[in-house]
Parts: C-alpha cells; sequence; structure tokens
C-alpha cells in the first residue's frame, strides 16, 4: 500500500542503497529458485528482470532516499519485487502448458502471488512505526503493485481462464500514466482516498482467484468483470476530481 509521502530527500548518507544491492542476493537466489520451479525455460528472464529492478530502485534510492538506514520497510518492498519477478518464468517460458505440471505450476504461481499480496501494507507500516518514511519508499511500493497486477493479469490470459480483455485489469494504472503525457493535469496530487488501497488489494486479489486451477467460466468472467468495473470506478472519480479542480 502506498506509503506516506515526504518530500525527495538528498543522497543517500550512509549507502542504504548499497545494502539494498547486498539484500538482492539471497533475494535473487529466491527468485531463481521459484521461477525454476515454475518454468525452468523462464528462469533467466526473471532473475534478470529482478537485476534490472534492483538496480533501479538503488540508483533511485542513492539519489532519493535520506534516511540513514534501509530498514525492514524496503526489505519487504524487495521481497515482493523477487516474487513478483519469480511469476514471470511461466510467461517468458511459453505459458503453463510448457511446463511440466501446469496444475501444479499454477497452484504455486496462486501461492507466491497470494504471499505478495499479504505482504502488502506491511511495508507501509514498518516505514511509518520505523521513522522511515519517504517518497522513494511510497513510489517503489506502488510500483510492484502496479507490475503484480500486470504479470497476474498476463499470467490469468496463459492460463485461458479468461479472455485477453482481462489485461485492462492489470494496464488501466499504466494507461493512467500514459494519459498523464497527453493531458498533464492528470499528474496533479490527488487527496488520500482509502477507497484506492482497497481496490488494490480487491485488483489483486481477483486476479490471484481466476489463476486458480478449476475455476468455472462464468464464474471467473464475473469476478474479473466486477474487479475492473470497482477499479475502473475508482480511477473515473479520481479523473472526476482532477477535472473539477482543474476547472475551478
Amino acid at each position: 500500500m502506498t506509503r506516506l509521502m515526504q518530500p525527495l530527500g538528498a543522497t543517500s548518507p550512509s549507502g542504504a542503497w548499497m545494502r539494498l544491492l547486498w539484500l538482492a542476493v539471497p533475494l535473487g537466489v529466491l527468485c531463481a529458485a521459484l521461477a525454476a520451479r515454475l518454468a525452468p525455460s523462464g528462469a533467466a528472464v526473471s532473475v534478470g528482470l529482478f537485476v534490472a529492478v534492483t538496480a533501479l530502485a538503488a540508483a533511485l534510492m542513492r539519489r532519493r532516499y535520506a534516511h540513514p538506514r534501509l530498514g525492514l520497510c524496503n526489505t519487504v518492498t524487495l521481497t515482493r519485487a523477487a516474487l513478483a519477478c519469480a511469476l514471470v518464468a511461466p510467461l517468458a517460458g511459453g505459458g503453463f502448458a510448457t511446463t511440466h505440471s501446469a496444475i501444479d505450476a499454477r497452484w504455486l504461481s496462486v501461492i507466491i502471488a497470494t504471499v505478495a499480496l499479504a505482504m502488502d501494507g506491511l511495508d507501509g507500516w514498518l516505514a511509518r512505526r520505523s521513522g522511515l518514511s519517504s517518497a522513494f519508499g511510497a513510489r517503489f511500493d506502488m510500483e510492484v503493485d502496479a507490475a503484480l497486477g500486470l504479470i497476474l493479469s498476463l499470467l490469468v490470459v496463459a492460463s485461458g481462464t479468461v479472455g485477453i480483455w482481462v489485461l485492462a485489469l492489470g494496464t488501466m494504472r499504466y494507461a493512467y500514466v500514459l494519459a498523464g503525457l497527453f493531458l498533464p493535469w492528470l499528474n496533479a496530487p490527488l487527496p488520500e482516498r482509502f477507497r484506492r488501497k482497497a481496490l488494490c488489494v480487491v485488483q489483486i486479489g481477483a486476479l490471484i482467484v481466476l489463476l486458480i486451477p478449476g475455476l468455472g467460466a462464468l464464474g471467473a468472467t464475473l469476478i474479473a468483470t466486477s474487479a475492473t468495473l470497482a477499479l475502473a470506478g475508482s480511477f473515473g472519480a479520481d479523473i472526476l476530481w482532477l477535472a473539477r479542480r482543474r476547472r475551478t
């Protein structure tokens, strides 16, 4: 979940970004082990993606994170990033049909995604409790949430449970960001709303349920449609609020 936003800090004074890089070593091993279990042919892509994510996070932390400690909050967020990257393996390996056991791979994907979802909110709570809230941490957390949603929506399509239209559930946030490039008023700050945090959980939770083997077509369609409409309504409410603020 989104943490308390603070002004961007100066260069990390005590090398917290270096500790992030050291932390990435065991988490990279975890990512590789899970990815190999999901789809051996796609494990290298998962690990490479995690390396890229870690390098980018460390670079941004070095410039924009002013706290002296890495903290458990950023440890949790990077762990969630490792889990999300592991889920890319079936996509890079050609889908669930190419794995040794498609059913087992889907169940493992459900477990990994559930753990990542269960850890969501923990990083923000830890940041506030330890006094390590930062704009970097909030953005890192938000981007991991968005990436997890995108990856899960692609996995749902690969599983054949729901049609390609379910990608709307995983790409809505990216479409909003893209629209902001052409409509700068969409980039104005929004007031804090519990609704966004709740719907993030609904979005990820719905995608996890859609990955469960044996889910009927009717039930899957209802779940996907309901979650997509709810998320679209949330984005619509924010866009309407920004549009009204722009006019006044």
